[in-house]
């Protein structure tokens, strides 16, 4: 199969690294399927952004975070595949939809730290467990990850434990599909200048060069360093790599 017919679904894609990943994937020839969860009309512009280079584009609405709905999604992409691509599966899927919270462990409550389990690891749990039929044989996952499940920042405790969770689970994933050549690796972006968690690291100059002054590479990240680097996994000669943790910070926390 040619990257000329290769399909991608990106989850949470209408905005940061998701969005900037789907756009990448465009360029390297891929169609793609984006997730949003309420943005409908931010979602239509990276749709009509794909199509503009080209590429085939879709985007569907899922919560993450409400498994109930899985079932449903799916039979939604498996009728867009028919309809768009007259096809019955896909071959690339990236689990990125996500959200931040950001509290001492002290504050933190059990709903903020149930609701970053339901969308950071049951929801990529189960998405990807409702999704196998739908990913053929020999395709690629990409899981997101952190740089804070390596290295610990004040804040993130529960947000960092849902992502030390998503990267034992890819290994598991890589374990248990790699009889149907599926690749199962996880990305691990650090500080990015996104709106991620409010935008503090692309907003706040302070928070900018503290972090610039501890990264290897001497700057934060930018979106197209993490997109990039994920298409990059997905296209490029990497069917030899799996349940890998690959951490792009540039040198982060060193």
């Amino acid at each position: 199969m040619t990257t000329e017919n290769r399909i991608a679904l990106v989850t949470g894609g209408s905005r940061g690294l998701g969005r900037n990943t789907a756009i990448h994937l465009a360029r390297k020839g891929v169609d793609v399927v984006i997730t949003y969860h309420s943005r409908e009309d931010e979602a239509a512009m990276v749709v009509t952004e794909i199509e503009a280079m080209g590429r085939r584009a879709a985007a569907l609405r899922l919560d993450t975070g409400k498994t109930s709905g899985f079932n449903e999604f799916t039979g939604a992409l498996k009728a867009v595949l028919r309809e768009k691509w007259q096809r019955e599966d896909f071959d690339f899927l990236v689990n990125n939809a996500g959200i931040g919270i950001n509290k001492p462990f002290a504050e933190v409550t059990e709903a903020d730290f149930d609701t970053l389990m339901n969308i950071q690891l049951k929801g990529v749990f189960f998405l990807t467990q409702t999704l196998l039929p739908v990913i053929r044989d020999g395709g690629r996952i990409v899981n997101l990850s952190s740089g804070l499940a390596r290295f610990a920042l004040p804040g993130y405790s529960a947000y960092a434990t849902m992502k030390g969770g998503v990267e034992v689970l890819t290994r598991y994933l890589a374990k248990e599909l790699g009889p149907r050549g599926i690749t199962v690796n996880v990305v691990a972006p650090g500080a990015i200048e996104t709106d991620f968690g409010g935008g503090q690291v692309r907003d706040n100059p302070e928070i900018n060069r503290f972090i610039a002054s501890q990264t290897a590479l001497g700057r934060v990240g930018l979106p197209d360093d993490v997109g990039g680097a994920i298409s990059s996994l997905l296209v490029g000669e990497n069917g030899w790599v799996t349940a890998q943790r690959i951490e792009i910070s540039g040198g982060q926390m060193l």
